[in-house]
């Protein structure tokens, strides 16, 4: 063969592939109507393999064939009345044909993964969507899809994630995505999807996750059981109206809340040995709860709220080690708090009012509130009795019948036990539930104002007593300084370990609305939380109504904040990504808990390393959040039946943000990011390259992690410093991301543990 006749051929080959597959770009960027995102293909002559990824586009090649596409524009899907048509700044305009775009995209036969997000897409999905069979991953969330999900995405066999989140489909799922055997992640969460849910979707061996929350689907769940490697389950918010289903034994995730499931919670969850997370709230479930669910041994949180749960738990029931929130409220629930709910010293948030407890503080309701609910559940099981009772007599008297018809002698005696039996029929039917009950079923209770009811109140310290816990306030029990004032070490009288905040006042502030702040705050339980545990008000001159001095006292967690862990040089002590990544996630469910766990939500928490701390277990815990309360300048919280008005929610993007710099610096290190915000920002496109990860990326992290784990933590973070605070996710979303990544690398680091045994 003729050598250099050889290279030339490749070298025009090549050169001829990277135009061709240049020219489909710009189509691309025409049917997309010339989004921001593709400005850097402006004057750009070279490859596209070598074109750098930026924060809203990326693209990835093999062998000089685009393997990889992600788009991510600012056009987000949160119209609402969304009727079918272009809509003027929000949607591509009235000329796009998202036809001739699937058609130009199939042109790129080797791609593998293809996100087009938030881009204004919008019309029907079409069927030729199919002619990307090579693709692997599709994630077309966040656009204005609508119509049906096309049967024929079915012959997309490679595909191994299907995300259509955030779109406006609105009828049934297909019911043949069972031919997409690879399929590990399903999500078509926030449609207005309806019918049943697919049987066959149970026979995609493969799947991992199923997220189909937020939508209008009904009727009953399928089994789960035969989906063994299934993790997540979210069907919140649908109309599901069956009993709970059957789940496999490996599921992690179980988020089942808002939907119409009745029945009793099966005692079949007992060997769910690998779930942490339960919401089964706001459904018609009844019953006594099983005390296996409390004891499993990963539960961490549990929500039955708002059900019609009845009966009283068992007082020696015992709680999972890892179990920090339980929901119990706005139940029919009887008896004494179990225990292990009961022991306030446990740092375990429960919240149980809107029973019938016989407990004090927690605002239950009185005992003939719940009564009609016991009382009932006993009717039914006597009614039940009854019933079967009623049945054998009529049986017999069947038979009987049946004997003296064919006794020809006793035909007026036959004639008069017919009536007999008649008139029994009539007079005792086989009852089941009654209307009155089948009409309760539908009840749900009000839920609490406030999330954290039945909480002690905060205890008040006196000064004196901080003043000798602190050996009145030496430099040796000093721990540090921060914006809102000077932190101390300090041990009680009854040898316990506090932190003592002494708060910065910058003005004269109202003791009473400080004491309706500070006892909100005292209510606040979580384990990644630290706790308030009480403090002491100084108001100075006596019947002074304003306060001179404040201190805030804290349990005291004892292993030093998680920037000095980042900054550790001893090869023992370094965090590793996966160390990382579970501090991470203790500290987003700490933040998503002030966010949606209580009323109302705490917004703008101060988020930096500085401020997360770690126990001797490398347990995380946030401090000083809630301190732009605290402190208001601006808004007045007023003491009125002990109500706290709801802060505004303008902040809430700042937490986002602001958590995504602590995901950055977890990235690369205290060192490289002590260079600055702005520095920072501009390196964050360096992460789309290798070279630039290995550049800019901690060394600990790049040697412990998995390329696929440390890239959904890259894109998170990216999301989360978006300059445009509407385009930031939501902090459920960044939890979810954090869980994601951290399953990924287990996966990766068991996989590496095996292959070095073998």
């Amino acid at each position: 063969m003729n050598l250099p006749f050889a290279r030339s051929c490749f070298f025009q080959t090549t050169k001829g592939l990277q135009a061709y597959q240049a020219q489909l770009f710009l189509q691309i960027r025409k049917h997309l109507e010339y989004p921001s995102q593709l400005q850097i293909l402006d004057n750009y002559n070279g490859s596209l393999c070598d074109l750098a990824a930026t924060a809203h586009m990326m693209i990835s090649c093999q062998d000089n064939f685009v393997t990889e596409l992600k788009i991510r524009g600012d056009k987000l899907a949160n119209v609402s009345g969304f009727n079918g048509y272009a809509i003027h700044n929000k949607t591509l305009s009235e000329t796009f044909s998202i036809n001739s775009l699937v058609t130009t995209l199939a042109r790129l036969t080797s791609l593998r993964v293809l996100s087009l997000v938030s881009l204004g897409i919008w019309g029907p999905l079409p069927d030729k969507i199919h002619r990307l069979y090579s693709l692997e991953l599709l994630d077309l969330s966040s656009n204005f899809m609508f119509g049906c999900i096309p049967p024929q995405i079915s012959r997309m066999v490679k595909l191994q994630t299907l995300t259509l989140d955030g779109n406006y489909f609105n009828d049934t799922i297909p019911d043949t995505l069972d031919s997409l055997s690879n399929l590990s992640v399903l999500s078509l969460r926030g449609n207005h999807l309806k019918g049943q849910f697919p049987s066959s979707i149970c026979r995609i061996s493969s799947l991992t996750d199923i997220a189909l929350c937020h939508n209008k689907l009904s009727g009953e769940l399928p089994d789960f059981s035969s989906l063994t490697r299934l993790r997540v389950l979210d069907v919140r918010e649908n109309q599901f109206d069956s009993q709970l289903p059957v789940m496999p034994r490996g599921l992690v995730t179980a988020l089942l809340g808002k939907n119409l499931f009745s029945g009793e919670i099966p005692a079949q969850v007992g060997i769910l040995t690998h779930l942490q997370h339960l919401d089964l709230s706001f459904n018609h479930l009844s019953g006594t709860p099983p005390s296996a669910l409390f004891d499993l041994p990963n539960i961490s949180y549990l929500n039955l709220a708002s059900n019609m749960l009845s009966g009283s738990l068992p007082e020696q029931i015992t709680c999972g080690s890892k179990l920090g929130f339980v929901d119990i409220s706005s139940n029919k629930l009887v008896g004494k708090l179990p225990f292990c709910l009961d022991n306030t010293s446990d740092k375990r948030a429960v919240k149980c009012g809107g029973n019938c407890l016989s407990i004090e503080g927690h605002q239950q309701h009185q005992s003939s509130y719940c009564k009609e609910a016991n009382t009932r559940k006993s009717g039914r099981k006597i009614a039940l009795l009854i019933a079967i009772v009623v049945g054998s007599i009529l049986l017999l008297m069947i038979l009987a019948f049946g004997v003296l018809f064919l006794s020809r002698r006793c035909f007026q005696r036959k004639t008069l036990e017919t009536h007999i039996q008649q008139k029994a029929v009539q007079e005792n039917p086989t009852t089941g539930v009654s209307p009155d009950i089948l009409a309760n079923a539908r009840f749900i209770s009000e839920v609490m104002k406030l999330g954290t009811q039945g909480s002690p109140v905060s205890r008040l310290f006196s000064s004196e007593e901080l003043e000798e816990a602190t050996n009145n306030f030496d430099s040796s029990m000093f721990m540090g300084e921060s914006p809102a004032g000077k932190l101390y070490k300090g041990r009680l009288e009854n040898g316990t370990y506090v932190a003592v905040r002494s708060l910065n006042l910058l003005k004269r502030y109202s003791i009473q609305n400080l004491k309706v702040r500070l006892d909100f705050f005292s209510k606040l339980h979580h384990p990644h939380l630290v706790s308030l545990l009480g403090h002491c008000i100084d108001g100075g001159v006596q019947d002074d109504p304003f306060a001179n001095k404040v201190f805030l006292v804290y349990e005291y967690v004892p292993n030093g904040n998680y920037r000095m862990h980042l900054s550790e040089s001893c090869p023992e002590k370094i965090l590793k990504w996966s160390d990382r990544l579970a501090i991470l996630i203790d500290v987003a469910k700490a933040v998503h808990f002030l966010h949606t766990g209580v009323i109302p939500g705490v917004y703008n928490n101060r988020l930096k390393t500085n401020n997360i701390l770690l126990d001797e277990h490398r347990i995380a815990k946030l401090c000083d959040y809630g301190m732009s309360i605290i402190l208001e300048d601006n808004e007045k919280l007023e003491a009125k039946g002990g109500g706290l008005k709801s802060s505004q929610r303008q902040t809430l993007e700042d937490d986002v943000y602001n958590f995504g710099f602590i995901l950055l610096e977890s990235l690369v290190g205290p060192i490289v990011s002590g260079k600055g915000e702005t520095f920072l920002l501009n390196e964050m496109a360096s992460f789309g390259s290798q070279d630039g990860r290995k550049r800019i990326v901690d060394p600990a992290v790049l040697m412990t992690s998995s390329q696929e784990s440390l890239s959904i933590i890259v894109s998170i973070t990216r999301k989360c410093t978006c300059p445009e605070p509407s385009s930031r996710p939501s902090f459920e979303d960044v939890l979810w991301n954090l869980q994601y990544a951290a399953q990924v690398q287990a996966t990766a680091d068991a996989d590496q543990k095996s292959d070095s045994t073998s």
